[in-house]
C-alpha cells in the first residue's frame, strides 16, 4: 500500500511511519495526535481515500493519504462500514509501530464520516462501537476533519 504526501511525494507505509516519527521528534514537547480518517466518493468507480494526519496541536499538521478504487457498488451502509474497517486496519498498524518505537502513549483517533444530521445518523452507534471496541477514540461530524476534510479532498 503506497501513500502520498503533498510535501514528500509517494511513500511506503514504513517511510510514512519514519516521517511521522521525525515530525513528532522535531518538537517533542508539543502535544501530538495521530488521526486516521476514510471517505469515499461514488462515481463510475467508488474511490476510497484514507488519510493519516499527525496534528501538532496549535502548530499545524502533516498528512499522508492512500487511495483505492473499486468497481463494486456498495450500499451506503456497506461503504461506511468499509471506510471504518480501512481506518481501523491502518490505525492498528500505526499503533503497533508506535508502541514498538516508544510512542505507546500517543493518542490515535479514528475520524468517521458519519453525523447526527445526515443519512448516516442510524449508523453512528455501530461504527463508533467498532472503533471504541478496537481501543481507539472515535470522532464523528462535525469533529471528524480527518475524514470530512482531508480524506474527502482526495476522493474527487
Amino acid at each position: 500500500m503506497d501513500f502520498i504526501s503533498p510535501s514528500r511525494g509517494r511513500l511506503s507505509f514504513d517511510e510514512v511511519f519514519e516521517d511521522m516519527v521525525a515530525y513528532i521528534g522535531a518538537v517533542p514537547d508539543a502535544r501530538h495526535r495521530v488521526i486516521i480518517g476514510t471517505d469515499s466518493q461514488l462515481g463510475e468507480e467508488t474511490c476510497f481515500v484514507t488519510a493519516v494526519v499527525v496534528h501538532r496541536e496549535g502548530k499545524g499538521a502533516r498528512y499522508y493519504y492512500t487511495r483505492e478504487r473499486e468497481r463494486t457498488q456498495r450500499s451506503l451502509r456497506q461503504r461506511i462500514f468499509y471506510e471504518t474497517a480501512r481506518s481501523l486496519e491502518i490505525a492498528g498498524r500505526i499503533a503497533d509501530k508506535l508502541a514498538e518505537n516508544g510512542y505507546a502513549d500517543l493518542n490515535v483517533e479514528i475520524h468517521l464520516d458519519v453525523g447526527e444530521n445526515g443519512r448516516t445518523r442510524d449508523l453512528i452507534r455501530e461504527v463508533v462501537g467498532m472503533v471504541v471496541g478496537s481501543g481507539f477514540d472515535a470522532r464523528i461530524k462535525p469533529d471528524s476533519y480527518g475524514a470530512m476534510t482531508v480524506a474527502d479532498k482526495y476522493t474527487k
